[in-house]
This record gives structure tokens, sequence and C-alpha cells, in this order.
């Protein structure tokens, strides 16, 4: 079985007041998986602007993702691919990356609440782990 490729939508629960959510995103980051730098970013980000967290939290929460997951640079090969992707599934370019970057890794699937549930892209699954 092939690793999945997990969003920062996924992770983010992990921070989330939904308690089945939470519980959730925490079974499926002890399973490990895949993400890019690009997940790093987006986590980071709303850690520090939306969630209002101090860089010490922040820290602690990107420390346990690194832990948990295999981390993925983002190339231009990511890049190109992510622009295919972008024109030719109509997604957004954010989330044709995230695709981009799950598909050169050999995930099998995306774990993502963002995306169309059930959704292939070049052969690879969209899953919402929440449904």
């Amino acid at each position: 079985m092939s690793p999945v490729f997990i969003d920062s939508n996924v992770i983010l629960y992990l921070l989330s007041g939904d308690p089945a959510k939470a519980d959730r995103a925490e079974a499926i980051m002890g399973e490990g998986g895949i993400i890019s730098v690009q997940v790093l970013n987006e986590v980071t980000s709303v850690c520090l602007r939306k969630l209002k967290m101090s860089w010490e939290e922040i820290d602690v929460v990107l420390l346990a993702v690194k832990a948990a997951c295999d981390v993925v640079a983002l190339t231009v090969e990511s890049h190109a691919k992510a622009v295919e992707i972008s024109r030719h599934y109509q997604l957004s370019f954010y989330d044709a990356h995230i695709c981009a970057s799950a598909i050169l890794s050999d995930a099998e699937a995306v774990f993502s609440e963002d995306m169309q549930n059930g959704m292939k892209v070049d052969g690879m699954l969209i899953r919402n782990p929440f449904i």
C-alpha cells in the first residue's frame, strides 16, 4: 500500500475545537504520510496569523508534524506538474501543487477537506478523511 499525502487542513484539525475531527487528524498523523514544504508553510501561516500562536508553540507543532511525516521539497518539476494539473483539472494553483507533490511522491491519495472528495487527478484519488 502506498502512502497518503496529507494536506494542511487535515493537520490543522489537530488544533481544532472539534474533538471528532481532531481525533481523526491525530489518527491520520499517527499512521504517517507525506507532506510538502508547502504544507509546512501553510500550517505555519495559519498558526501565526489566524490562531495567534507564539513561535514557541508553532515550533512544537512543526516538529511533531515533521516527525510524523516525510517532507518533500517544492521543485521546478513539481511547479510544472502543478501548472499542468491546474490547467487541466481547473484546480486552484495551490491545490494543484499539493496534487503534483503527491503524484511525484507516488502517494495513492491526498487527504484533504478542501478538494472534491473522490476526484481523481492523474489516477491519484482525493479523499476527505472526515466524511
